[in-house]
């Protein structure tokens, strides 16, 4: 099994370690100097201070420049991450490609077949149903972010093999998002995977759906998820975004924590409503945004 960047290098542990050990050593040096003012013998006070403050000014410069590349490296090793989850739905997609094609070619050699028999009345049935099929897989790509659209594709053939409908509702194509496309997969590969993993956990419900509606409005681009599984107890829905936290047995509880710092950094937010016949994450992201200093 192939080790994720985390396991590899825990960059962002180390980048703690950094700032912690850095920081001490400015307070050691803020703590000498201090001592050297008020403890020094009044004949060599003033030489042990500006060597002491010299000392402090050197070691304080490096310790700051440390945490700064820590700091960086912590940035970018998040960034790696999320590219790596990106990458992963690909290779979801990617598979998702190679069964469609397996089928396609089964479907030519099927049509062939029945015209070599001239059956032509079961060859024009036969394309209609293939029709129905390939106009369903392309009804998703309908937005202006091909990586949103290979994502809900990939979304769709996974919630169909697992017995679950995934409907979605795009009137609007988001040309303009100022989300970059990887990062918006993120929040919603979350959502509708949580959607998805509540679904299959309610082994009572047999009509289950997930609904998918991306639109927007004269302010915002918005986008809902919504399942029709079981209610989130009132109590979890208070800390549901918290990062840790988690209703599910063999979850780590980051993912919808992801999903709102995600699109708070980019001056959106999310909301989450439950009950017992339904559950919805309605987020939004304001189309004028003001990138973040780095």
């Amino acid at each position: 099994m192939r080790k994720t960047l985390q396991e590899k290098l825990n960059v962002k542990k180390a980048a703690r370690f950094a700032v912690i050990i850095n920081g001490l050593q400015i307070a050691a040096m803020i703590a000498v100097l201090l001592y050297a003012i008020f403890r020094a013998n009044p004949e060599g006070r003033f030489v042990e201070i500006a060597a002491i403050a010299a000392a402090l000014l050197i070691v304080g410069w490096g310790a700051i420049l440390d945490i700064r590349e820590a700091l960086g490296a912590d940035r970018i090793a998040s960034q790696a991450r999320m590219l790596e989850e990106a990458y992963g739905q690909l290779e979801d997609l990617n598979g998702t490609l190679r069964k469609q094609r397996h089928d396609f070619m089964n479907h030519l050699q099927v049509m062939f077949s029945l015209l070599e028999l001239n059956e032509a009345g079961e060859a024009m049935k036969y394309v209609e149903n293939v029709y129905g099929d390939i106009k369903k897989t392309g009804s998703v790509l309908k937005t202006a972010i091909p990586a949103v659209n290979a994502l809900i594709a990939a979304k769709k053939q996974d919630c169909e093999d697992r017995g679950i409908a995934l409907k979605t509702h795009i009137t609007a194509n988001w040309k303009e998002m100022p989300v970059p496309g990887w990062e918006m997969c993120r929040v919603l590969g979350n959502l509708i995977d949580n959607a998805r993993d509540a679904l299959l956990e309610d082994g009572e419900n047999r009509d289950r759906r997930i609904d998918l509606a991306i639109d927007e409005t004269p302010r915002a681009y918005t986008f809902r998820v919504e399942n029709n599984g079981p209610a989130i107890p009132p109590d979890a829905l208070k800390h549901i975004f918290q990062m840790g936290f988690t209703t599910k047995s063999d979850g780590h509880g980051s993912g919808l924590s992801i999903v709102e710092e995600i699109l708070q950094s980019y001056g959106g937010d999310i909301a989450v409503e439950s009950d017992e016949s339904r559950t919805a994450f309605a987020g939004s992201v304001p189309k004028r945004f003001e990138a973040r200093e780095e």
